[in-house]
């Protein structure tokens, strides 16, 4: 079974926010003419790394729901240019939909076992049709 991480995304009030850094990201890269990886910079590394990569994802909460996640094709011990050792995750860059779960503010990322995890929104889901925000309003009150 695949051990996940969680992590806010701060500075996002919807997921079509953080697909719109994405892909901000992705075209410049391209403009850059360099490939384009989606990665994500924490300052702790994972120790139970071996389970992440075994399927894991990087589960995001925007405004006290988690809402998507992302599936981690790597994890990358780096030095930055001051010397200290960080994390980079690197992230498949589509974004998965998730069933809104409540979740309190919490600093840093956290595991996630996936018996925890929230369940993807099915494509075709009578869910799937209602706008995003309306969705995070109904899961707020308790009726989704």
């Amino acid at each position: 079974m695949a051990l996940h991480l969680i992590k806010l995304c701060v500075g996002a009030d919807r997921t079509e926010d953080l697909e719109g850094w994405i892909d901000a990201r992705r075209h410049a890269a391209a403009a850059e003419r360099r490939p384009f990886e989606q990665l994500h910079q924490t300052r702790m590394f994972p120790k139970r790394s071996g389970e992440i990569l075994d399927g894991g994802s990087l589960f995001w909460v925007i405004r006290g729901q988690v809402r998507a996640r992302q599936p981690i094709l790597d994890l990358r011990q780096v030095v930055d240019a001051e010397g200290i050792s960080r994390c980079h995750i690197v992230l498949q860059p589509a974004l998965v939909l998730t069933r809104p779960q409540p979740r309190r503010a919490f600093q840093g990322w956290r595991y996630l076992d996936a018996a925890d995890a929230p369940d993807d929104l099915a494509s075709g889901d009578d869910t799937d049709e209602l706008p995003a925000d309306l969705r995070y309003e109904l899961a707020v009150l308790g009726l989704m």
